[in-house]
């Protein structure tokens, strides 16, 4: 089963914002830990409504994740980013 993103569900503002806000993610996660489905981030250093706000946009460009954010303001913060079959690669290869 292949996974693929439709990029075509954003706006050109809304690609560069998700651009953006994808880049900034990666930079503020400190610990990545394998699900049976996924993977978790920790995240530090971005805040609750970008983070819900780069979750929104995947979503629409990516509608097999299931992301789930766990924790808010100053304690830690997990994004859990799984789904189905071969997700776990799909991350790997797109989030490194």
């Amino acid at each position: 089963m292949g996974l693929v993103c439709t990029l075509g569900a954003f706006t050109p503002a809304e690609r560069e914002r998700h651009k953006a806000l994808t880049t900034r993610l990666m930079a503020a996660v400190v610990e990545r830990r394998e699900l049976n489905d996924g993977f978790a981030f920790h995240v530090l250093s971005m805040s609750d409504s970008d983070l819900a706000e780069w979750a929104t946009l995947e979503r629409r460009c990516c509608p097999f994740f299931r992301i789930d954010i766990q924790g808010q303001g100053p304690g830690p913060i997990w994004l859990h980013l799984t789904g189905p079959e071969g997700v776990k690669e799909f991350i790997t290869a797109e989030f490194s």
